[in-house]
């Protein structure tokens, strides 16, 4: 049974008249996405309740009669900082249109979870402290102060003095809220003052008075007033809250003992839920940290943002990351669920979820039977715009598989069909039988194809020539797109002309390359890349961005690399010999470490934290750690790295789709490490090696990727030598020289390529 369900369930139990469910929210700046759970589980047992048969209302109040304590990030300082302490419902609007501050970041709120279903009668405690509703509550709480104050002490350790009172007044003279303290009540009046050092957030104006504490002069204190409202609107009986509120001692037990001690109420029933964040962080408003809820709104369909919150128990975090693939996979949920709901109706916990994240649930709604990963594809493909157009469900869906392309998507989900003459540039090597099945394709282009029957065929095609899937469709992904992957190959070769398509795939099977054995096959291809072909190059924006920047490259064909020699050991310990007695101190003063950090604080990374290589491996020496053993290649050019200074980095080139390029990173790309399974969520900025497919480095050779990583296996190398704009050419030169030298001394193979980028 679905949670909401059972708490229903259990709720018909006590067989009361009216079960009245509430929430609130203090409008103190954009709400963020995370406020939206408790609104959601809300209104989950709302629902759930009404499919009971039972009768039930859903209310959600503003706390507008609260003090701005915090200055949103996204308002001006200048124009609201004054405001510091007032109440929100006093403080006016960032923009016309709204009777005040509090209203205006409320109805972005209301038109979310309206959006989403949620249609709660709304209040405001501004209205119910001015229209008399709260004044029996305040009475009773003033008269027992000593009552609250003991409840704070015994239940939260919290001491409160003898004069205080527990209401805040808004000040007669300077009408803030948040500076006011009351330290005496006769009974029909409180006395208080206005103190300019309250509180850290605000300065109160050093008034004194005497007020009637009724009508809306002032306000409860947010933990007395919870309890209270419970009384004076008529009698909540449901009212969860998150679990920072819920916690032993926190403001949730506090309100239940004001409530049966001083109210003599009856507290509502109650649950704790668990946050929502956003990549593993609490969200909050006033510090902008997490997406607004609008924001979420906007990037998600309404019934697929409100799964999100049905899909997962109260009692479990949600946390919430548009990049990567957790979009695409949510939308894969939702419609598995759907497919449950209309195969088996709601008795299926899949299935009622399904209805309960509908927004009008007498009307669900069937999802597109296109997955929101193929509509990804389609409207990268020019030809599918009509299909897309023909079906309203799909328009939907291709409405936001463009916001996500373009703002969250990983770069392998996204693909463009290369010109001949880009092709021409990127050097795709294929064996002879990944050509025959590109000959075979261009040949049956003849025929009219449908997009199933092509990939049908396809595989069989496949099969007759003794080809893996992997094999055949990376060959005709690398034909088309530059990279070794892409949308499902029948309907990308349908998605374009076919004359286009045959001169390609003609293009490409014509790029024979006669090798003399098995052996010779890969030094063979890659000695072309040494000949003329475009095999580095510095991204304009890093030109841009940071002149002077250079890196100095090497290809190295035919090594022979081993797990280890007596003569490198022999030669790394003459080396190391050379180093002993430095210090941290002396590596901190080197030119080009100095030159390493300034670059890396420049694209945003703190080098503490992630040491360049050459930085890093000369405090090992000078920390007495030592080096790690990998292989002969890589032991070789880590040597030339103490003995020159440079930054290197070596890459199995056979692994590569060049050219490779110097380039910044984008805001959600990710790379998995050497010796990690798990991918690393790059920052945007970060400059890095990349070839055509995929990001080889993180932060120039700091951390190499593992599917380009030097092994026993290898037979060509690219090597690179880090520059900056504070490091001369000459010096890079000097450095990739070295690693030259060491890495053919020891693994052998000859320099069939050596240059440097400007």
């Amino acid at each position: 049974m679905y949670w909401a369900d059972k708490i229903a369930q259990d709720l018909k139990e006590r067989k009361l008249p009216l079960e009245w469910v509430d929430d609130m929210k203090t409008p103190s700046g954009k709400v963020h996405v995370g406020a939206l759970r408790g609104v959601i589980v809300h209104d989950l047992i709302y629902r759930a309740l009404s499919d009971a048969g039972i009768k039930a209302k859903y209310t959600y109040v503003f706390d507008d009669q609260d003090p701005m304590d915090a200055l949103p990030s996204s308002l001006p300082e200048k124009d609201f900082t004054k405001y510091m302490g007032f109440p929100l419902n006093r403080i006016p609007s960032p923009k016309p249109g709204f009777s005040s501050f509090a209203q205006y970041f409320a109805q972005d709120f209301i038109d979310v979870f309206n959006k989403l279903g949620a249609e709660p009668e709304i209040l405001w405690a501004s209205k119910l402290y001015a229209n008399g509703q709260m004044d029996g509550v305040i009475k009773e709480c003033l008269d027992k102060a000593d009552i609250i104050r003991q409840i704070y002490r015994r239940v939260a350790g919290a001491r409160k003095d003898r004069d205080w009172y527990p209401f805040q007044v808004i000040c007669e003279e300077c009408g803030k809220i948040g500076t006011t303290k009351v330290y005496a009540w006769d009974g029909g009046k409180v006395s208080y003052k206005c103190l300019s050092n309250y509180v850290e957030w605000a300065e109160g104006c050093g008034y004194e008075g005497k007020i009637f504490p009724f009508g809306g002069t002032g306000k409860l204190p947010w933990k007395v007033e919870w309890p209270a409202k419970w009384k004076a609107m008529g009698g909540v009986t449901v009212e969860g809250a998150g679990k920072d509120h819920m916690s032993k001692g926190g403001s949730h037990d506090i309100a239940v003992a004001i409530c049966k001690e001083v109210l003599k109420f009856p507290p509502p029933y109650a649950f704790a839920y668990e946050w929502f964040l956003t990549e593993g962080k609490k969200m909050s408003s006033s510090k902008g940290v997490g997406f607004s809820a609008q924001e979420v709104s906007e990037i998600l369909p309404p019934e697929v943002l409100r799964f999100l919150m049905v899909r997962t128990n109260y009692r479990q975090a949600i946390n919430f990351d548009p990049g990567g693939t957790t979009i695409p996979d949510l939308f894969d949920e939702y419609d598995r669920c759907a497919q449950d709901f209309f195969e088996n109706g709601r008795e299926s916990n899949f299935g009622r979820i399904f209805e309960l994240s509908q927004i009008d649930p007498n009307t669900p709604e069937k999802p597109p039977k296109l997955r929101f990963r193929q509509v990804t594809q389609w409207i990268q493909m020019a030809n599918m715009a009509d299909r897309i157009e023909s079906d309203p469900a799909l328009q939907k869906r291709a409405k936001y598989a463009k916001i996500w392309l373009e703002r969250f998507a990983p770069e392998e989900e996204k693909f463009e069909v290369i010109s001949h003459d880009q092709y021409a540039k990127a050097n795709i090597a294929l064996s002879d039988k990944q050509k025959k099945l590109l000959i075979k394709v261009a040949e049956e282009l003849k025929r009219k194809w449908a997009p199933e029957e092509l990939q049908n065929a396809i595989y069989q095609w496949v099969k007759d020539l003794g080809l893996t899937s992997d094999q055949a469709f990376q060959a005709i992904y690398l034909t088309l797109l530059g990279k070794n992957h892409g949308p499902k190959a029948a309907w990308l070769i349908l998605s374009q002309s076919k004359d286009f398509i045959q001169e390609r795939l003609a293009q490409a099977a014509n790029l024979v390359v006669k090798k003399k054995t098995k052996e010779l096959e890969s030094t063979k291809e890659h000695s072309s890349v040494a000949e003329g072909k475009e095999i580095f190059f510095i991204d304009a924006e890093v030109k841009k961005e940071f002149p002077g920047m250079k890196a100095a490259v090497a290809i190295i064909e035919g090594v022979d690399v081993h797990r280890g020699s007596k003569e490198l050991e022999k030669f790394k310990e003459e080396l190391l010999g050379q180093l002993v007695g430095i210090t941290v101190e002396q590596v901190d003063e080197f030119p080009s470490i100095k030159a390493y950090r300034n670059i890396f604080r420049a694209f945003g990374v703190d080098w503490h934290s992630r040491r360049p290589s050459a930085d890093a491996l000369l405090r090992r020496i000078a920390l007495g750690k030592g080096l790690y053993n990998v292989n002969t290649l890589v032991d070789a050019y880590n040597l030339a790295v103490l003995d020159s200074k440079i930054a290197l980095g070596a890459f199995d080139l056979q692994t590569l789709s060049l050219p490779v390029i110097l380039r910044l990173t984008k805001d959600g790309e990710e790379v998995t490490l050497l010796g990690e399974e798990k991918t690393t969520r790059i920052k945007e900025g970060e400059m890095v090696y990349s070839d055509q497919a995929r990001i080889m480095t993180l932060d120039l050779n700091y951390r190499d990727c593992d599917y380009t990583k030097i092994t026993t296996e290898t037979q060509n190398v690219v090597l690179f030598a880090d520059g900056t704009p504070e490091i001369s050419s000459e010096e890079v030169m000097s450095g990739l020289g070295k690693g030259i030298e060491y890495i053919i001394k020891f693994n052998g193979g000859k320099v069939a390529k050596k240059f440097i980028v400007e």
